[in-house]
């Protein structure tokens, strides 16, 4: 097989698809990797590192997708991609499909065999590939939270600890998973009062047991959630319904009872956002204000910490990978219920039903197509 990564063209997507070491595990497995020139400096990677471990160097995308059978990137191909999907190429990336109608038309009508990170899911139930990105964004979200809740940077002026005879920052993460449990890890680390909202009582109940009395938890509704807010210095949206659009937990009735200054981050927002008011914005433009409460809803957050993101997320998606390189796509499949949880479009069909659901579609059994 012919592995493809292409340098990302998000807003600042530093990240890239593969490292040395992978190339490295490719190429003794048998496979030829083409990289495109300069893909991983944002990552700290250089050229000469993946020519050293066997990649070949060329210097532009299109050459890329034109001659890799399997394309492995990070973020969801943006419309300056389009133009190179065709028919059984395989797709390997995140693609949080559901808010994005356009781009699950393109890959259908192309026939592009795409294989979402996020969708990927173990027997366990456990979602391999979304979970490292999920603990970095996580934990970024309270580092970022902390900041845009200092006055310079429009918040409220708070410390999110406090200070001897100051009460810290009230921090409320909607969401329980591992994106809520990450980010309340380093919130009660820095000294602020959690509380966790969430609608699966176990998990509460877990995440009590994890804490003990440094967190409060919630069960989720309405009430519960608007109570909350009240209170909010900074609100973390964690909220994940694998492949699906995610609920929008919060309401705009709910903002002009929030503090003003007040910070909301929305990790959710790949898949569309949990706070109704919610809508994507990059690193170069990433906030915006609703009711005098700061919204910060960038879509690729990890990208800011490229280097740590990179290696978290590549070490996940490598034995996936070599799976679909060492036995084809249907092979894989065969071999993996993982593998085919991941395939989202197939040979001109949507073959996620979250997916299709969220848009209105149609969609069809994978064993049907492949």
């Amino acid at each position: 097989m012919i592995i493809g990564v292409p340098k990302e063209v998000k807003d600042h997507e530093t990240r890239v698809g593969l490292v040395p070491g992978n190339v490295t595990a490719l190429r003794e497995a048998g496979h030829r990797v083409l990289v495109q020139a300069t893909a991983g400096l944002g990552s700290s990677i250089t050229d000469e590192e993946y020519a050293r471990n066997g990649a070949e160097i060329l210097p532009d995308a299109a050459d890329v997708w034109k001659r890799a059978d399997i394309v492995v990137k990070v973020k969801e191909p943006q419309p300056s991609e389009y133009p190179h999907f065709r028919r059984g190429l395989v797709l390997f990336t995140y693609l949080h499909l559901a808010p994005l109608p356009v781009l699950t038309e393109k890959l259908v009508t192309a026939g592009v065999n795409s294989v979402a990170y996020e969708t990927i899911r173990e027997s366990d139930g456990s979602l391999p590939l979304l979970t490292p990105m999920s603990e970095v964004a996580g934990r970024m979200a309270v580092q970022i939270g902390a900041r845009y809740l200092e006055a310079p940077n429009g918040g409220r002026g708070v410390l999110l600890g406090g200070v001897p005879g100051v009460r810290p920052a009230n921090v409320v993460i909607l969401g329980g998973g591992v994106v809520g449990h990450n980010s309340a890890k380093i919130a009660v680390g820095m000294g602020a009062r959690v509380t966790i909202i969430d609608r699966n009582l176990n998990r509460l109940r877990d995440l009590d047991d994890i804490y003990n009395s440094q967190i409060i938890t919630m069960a989720s509704n309405s009430w519960s959630i608007r109570e909350a807010l009240r209170d909010a210095d900074l609100v973390i949206g964690a909220v994940l319904i694998p492949g699906a659009s995610a609920p929008r937990v919060v309401r705009r009735d709910m903002l002009p009872d929030m503090k003003r200054g007040a910070v909301m981050v929305d990790v959710s927002i790949d898949q569309g956002g949990c706070f109704e008011t919610s809508h994507a914005t990059t690193h170069t433009d990433p906030v915006y204000f609703v009711d005098n409460v700061l919204h910060y809803c960038v879509s690729n957050m990890p990208a800011a910490v490229p280097h740590t993101s990179t290696y978290g997320l590549t070490n996940a998606t490598l034995p996936y990978l070599l799976e679909l390189a060492n036995r084809g796509l249907a092979g894989a499949c065969a071999e993996s219920k993982a593998i085919c949880e991941g395939v989202n479009t197939c040979n001109g069909y949507i073959t996620y039903p979250a997916v299709a659901e969220s848009q209105g579609r149609d969609w069809k059994e994978l064993s049907a197509v492949l």
